[in-house]
């Protein structure tokens, strides 16, 4: 019975509900809809920037959640494996203090966007990614020249397999991205004991029946060679026991303008997402250096 579940949830995901909105720490808000290069329809908020002037182009930074997550992070409780609450609010209103635009957005599958299934943890989801850059280059009020990106987990794959498609993304952070078939075995073997990373492997048949990209070819490093000038700060838990650092390493050595990578102390997988929250002055100083 739990492997039909994790199934689903690895295939399906999960529609966590929104309950917050920018509004719970004192932020103006508007609700926006735009399509994935695809067709779905993507859901989301747009923060615009504090001190934004009439007729005036500013920066503009996009969050991209993990998996089971929302736009606005992680409540814990939802799922069925320990997690912890991640909260995209306090980085988000010290980029809008500081003057950036802020977009916040359901991926596919996940809060109140549309449907794509199976989930690939990347290189589908592209497509809501690059709908999201072409929606806040279409807005009067965004510099075009000066967009950024911030990706948590299978947000951080999103980043990297989108952003050599959709040029010029100038700045990256990058927090706890993985590759999959090693985060899979890692993941099932203490989820669904000893047998797990042997049905997590039997999952690329769902895949091939789907025509989907196979979970066992998925790496990240490989679209990661492709960046460009875009700057990229990868952050990675020491003590993430699902994602490894030697995995982030890679990426960061084939990624063309990589910073040295941020190894944020944390006790489990979740805490290391945490940066986004217990790091925030960090968050912004890095999208007021490189934006």
């Amino acid at each position: 019975m739990r492997q039909m579940v994790m199934t689903r949830l690895m295939l399906k995901g999960m529609r966590s509900p929104l309950d917050r909105t920018p509004a719970s720490v004192g932020l103006a808000f508007e609700n926006v809809a735009f399509k994935a290069t695809d067709g779905v329809d993507i859901r989301g908020w747009f923060i615009p920037g504090a001190g934004a002037k009439t007729g005036g182009r500013g920066p503009a930074v996009v969050f991209v959640h993990g998996w089971l997550w929302n736009r606005l992070g992680n409540v814990s409780g939802k799922v069925p494996f320990v997690d912890r609450d991640v909260d995209f609010l306090p980085a988000t209103r010290a980029l809008h203090d500081a003057g950036y635009h802020v977009l916040l957005m359901d991926v596919s599958n996940h809060g109140e966007s549309g449907s794509r299934l199976p989930i690939t943890y990347g290189p589908w989801e592209t497509r809501d990614y690059i709908g999201a850059i072409n929606y806040l280059r279409s807005r009067p009020d965004v510099d075009s020249n000066r967009i950024g990106a911030l990706g948590c987990s299978m947000g951080g794959n999103i980043l990297l397999y989108g952003t050599p498609q959709c040029q010029p993304v100038k700045a990256l952070l990058a927090i706890q991205p993985a590759v999959l078939p090693n985060f899979n075995r890692n993941f099932a073997r203490q989820e669904l004991g000893p047998l797990g990373p042997a049905m997590v492997k039997a999952s690329d048949l769902l895949y091939v029946f789907l025509r989907a990209p196979l979970p066992s070819r998925h790496n990240p490093a490989i679209p990661a060679r492709n960046l460009g000038k875009t700057i990229v700060q990868y952050v990675q838990g020491t003590g993430d026991p699902w994602g490894t650092m030697e995995d982030v390493e890679a990426m960061r050595a084939a990624t063309p303008n990589a910073l040295p990578l941020v190894k944020f102390p944390s006790a489990g997988r979740y805490e290391g997402y945490r940066y986004v929250n217990e790091a925030v002055s960090d968050v912004a100083a890095f999208f007021k250096a490189h934006l």
